[in-house]
């Protein structure tokens, strides 16, 4: 399954050979020369093949959040490697994604700044010069004595970086910050068995079929997961579970979404609502069923329904792509338009509005049948010359890279790292107290 994702890691890595050095670690700044963190997926592929031959590793600007001084804080430090700390447009979007996460689980911000915004070749005492005729050095435009002790613009003086981050750690300290829980927290718990097994679970063949409750219990505590309603709608698997022993909620696909299967989620959605427990969607779902039978039984409405729920449920959401995510499925799963505060991908995993060879299908389908009623044939070579570039454009823009790369999800995680990614991910999002959900009315 990696196989597609240590390629990626080696070129970014040759290719910004200063990225991800500064990265809080406890109370500590860690210098860690050019490899991220393997078990932090803050947005790694951001900018991956945009802008053709010009590379911006990592869309240029570091994020992620840590703990300083006791305190959970995203963090957004400009990488001076990478053009010099100029922005992107795709830096813009990843700057813009970082704070939206912040507002979300009430984080406190640490930037550090090390840019100049926009590409410009002059220097700027050079423009102040052109505009007034005055000369002036860099220092006395915008230095830290011009700015410490003159403009009062800033608040302290810094001798070098260790000092800056020092003062940094110290004013998070002053903050006066208290995390108020809306849960329990129990004692965390390794699972029975062990993470690597994910490998040989899950796989790159995602036509293969697998139990999403095997990938479950490598990721919960204890491999403890109480399941709710386990025979009815099973399609989906929902139930009770804690990662490093907070409370969530799962809800995960064992196949296509079916009547049952939808009034069954939207049952459990509404039950975590009611308790203030968190919910975790394993999506790996094809879309709703399909055919005059299913229509007939109300699958519209009653996908309807889950999707009500998913789109009004005001407590932490976090989604992991583990397979495919295709179609009204995706909706259905929480997927980014349903605001998730989290959304991963698995290296295995594809997204788009169905499978590359159904796309290819129907639109074999309808050239075929074009050509039927102008009473001419369709060949075998023809209807090959029509699906194959389909099909590869599909591959190329459903795979998570070409997602990551836009920001499209929240970065690609080892399967192995899942555990310990959620468990940081729900410390995070339980910063913000949990508003009250209210529901809209459900189609019945």
């Amino acid at each position: 399954m990696l196989h597609t994702m240590r390629p990626r890691w080696g070129l970014l890595r040759g290719r910004c050979m200063g990225s991800l050095r500064r990265l809080y670690h406890g109370d500590k700044v860690a210098t860690v020369g050019s490899r991220p963190d393997s078990n932090s997926p803050a947005y790694q592929f951001a900018g991956y093949q945009l802008y053709g031959k010009e590379e911006v590793p990592a869309g240029g600007l570091i994020t992620g959040i840590g703990r300083i001084s006791g305190i959970e804080c995203l963090i957004v430090a400009n990488d001076a490697t990478v053009k010099g700390g100029t922005y992107y447009p795709i830096t813009v979007k990843k700057h813009l994604r970082a704070q939206e996460i912040a507002m979300q689980n009430h984080l406190p911000c640490v930037y550090l700044d090390e840019t100049i915004r926009i590409p410009l070749h002059d220097k700027w005492e050079s423009i102040v010069k052109a505009a007034t005729g005055e000369q002036v050095s860099a220092e006395d435009l915008g230095g830290a004595d011009l700015h410490c002790r003159k403009s009062g613009v800033t608040d302290h003086y810094a001798v070098d970086d260790n000092h800056a981050l020092h003062l940094a750690r110290k004013t998070v300290r002053s903050l006066n910050y208290k995390k108020n829980l809306d849960v329990t927290v129990e004692k965390p718990e390794d699972p029975l068995f062990p993470a690597d097994e994910l490998y040989g679970i899950v796989g790159d063949n995602l036509k293969k079929n697998f139990d999403v409750r095997e990938v479950i219990a490598r990721v919960v505590d204890g491999s403890k997961f109480d399941e709710f309603k386990a025979l009815y709608g099973d399609t989906l698997v929902t139930g009770f579970a804690r990662i490093f022993g907070y409370p969530v909620g799962i809800i995960g696909n064992n196949g296509v979404l079916f009547s049952e299967s939808a009034k069954k989620g939207t049952h459990f959605i509404q039950l975590c609502c009611q308790r203030n427990i968190p919910l975790l969607f394993l999506q790996n779902i094809t879309g709703f069923m399909v055919g005059r039978e299913y229509e007939a039984g109300g699958i519209a409405k009653d996908g309807a329904k889950m999707v009500t729920a998913v789109a009004c449920a005001s407590v932490p959401k976090i989604t992991v792509i583990i397979g495919g995510s295709y179609g009204a499925g995706n909706y259905g799963m929480c997927g980014r338009a349903y605001s998730p505060r989290f959304l991963y991908m698995w290296p295995n995993a594809r997204i788009s509005v169905m499978g590359g060879e159904q796309a290819a299908t129907v639109l074999a389908t309808i050239a075929k049948d074009q050509k039927a009623r102008e009473g001419k044939s369709f060949s075998e070579e023809e209807e090959a010359a029509l699906k194959d570039p389909i099909i590869k454009r599909f591959e190329e823009e459903g795979n998570p890279y070409y997602s990551s790369a836009r920001l499209w999800d929240d970065g690609i995680i080892d399967p192995a790292d899942t555990r310990l990614v959620l468990g940081l991910s729900l410390s995070a999002a339980l910063n913000a107290p949990t508003q009250k959900t209210q529901f809209g009315v459900f189609r019945m």
